[in-house]
């Protein structure tokens, strides 16, 4: 009789040996090399959604979907209907923080979602940013903005989602995906290089167009020093979410490791 010799030689065979043998354990090898397809795939899907917000947002914005019919004085919202007023509101939509934030936020998901092993401080302030801007654009809009806040038609998908869904979901995935020591105390400082860039960009534009994003950077009616004070009060905020965001990937990296 003549014997196998693959199964004289291996007369166990493993998942790798046997692909269709779906009641044995998965081995290590196999299982280390799925954990960061997963995660990346996950990524993935993340900046996906971002991406879709922020190019929903951008085109009922550009063709003025849904036209502003009641804006404040010193606000934005008072360009030309149609074609004539398509580059303010392209300059509008642009200045905004929340929209900053998130298309920072489909940035670096899509970074991640192509490289789960990035290093180096330019990197880690980006994904330091994301975190930090994301959550103070969540945290302002429920607590400042959210009551004044009215949007219609397809403004409450983009609404919902820069708001409440793109930033739970950032923090949930840092908190259960990481990648775990990206970030350090450094990146917590800077990390508000941009939004100081941003801050100053809006008082220079508002100081020429005489319009802000904000009413609490509205210089032309609290004051330009009191628009500033405003600017580091936001300031303070990111800096202790920052350190919390910190603190939480130290923490977590030793629980894993």
């Amino acid at each position: 009789m003549v014997t196998d010799p693959t199964h004289a030689s291996n007369p166990h065979p493993t998942t790798r040996d046997d692909p269709s043998s779906a009641d044995l354990p998965v081995d290590d090898e196999v299982r280390d090399y799925r954990a960061p397809m997963t995660k990346a795939r996950a990524f993935a899907i993340a900046a996906g959604i971002s991406w879709f917000d922020m190019a929903l947002s951008f085109i009922l914005n550009l063709f003025d979907v849904y036209p502003s019919t009641d804006v404040k004085p010193f606000s934005y919202g008072d360009n030309a209907a149609g074609i004539a007023g398509a580059l303010g509101r392209m300059f509008d939509w642009i200045s905004y923080f929340t929209n900053l934030s998130n298309v920072l936020v489909a940035i670096v998901l899509t970074m991640l979602a192509r490289n789960l092993y990035r290093t180096g401080l330019m990197w880690g302030t980006l994904r330091m940013d994301s975190l930090l801007m994301i959550s103070v654009t969540g945290l302002i809009f429920a607590i400042v903005l959210a009551p004044d806040s009215s949007p219609e038609g397809l403004y409450i998908v983009t609404n919902a989602l820069s708001h409440y869904v793109i930033p739970v979901l950032t923090v949930l995935m840092f908190l259960i995906l990481g990648p775990r020591r990206q970030i350090t105390f450094a990146t917590v400082f800077t990390a508000l290089i941009i939004p100081i860039g941003w801050a100053v960009y809006i008082l220079v534009r508002g100081s020429i167009i005489n319009a802000h994003p904000y009413g609490f950077l509205n210089a032309a009616e609290l004051g330009l020093s009191a628009a500033i004070v405003n600017i580091c009060g936001v300031a303070v905020l990111g800096i202790i979410i920052g350190v919390i965001f910190w603190a939480l990937d130290r923490l977590l990296s030793r629980r894993t490791a």
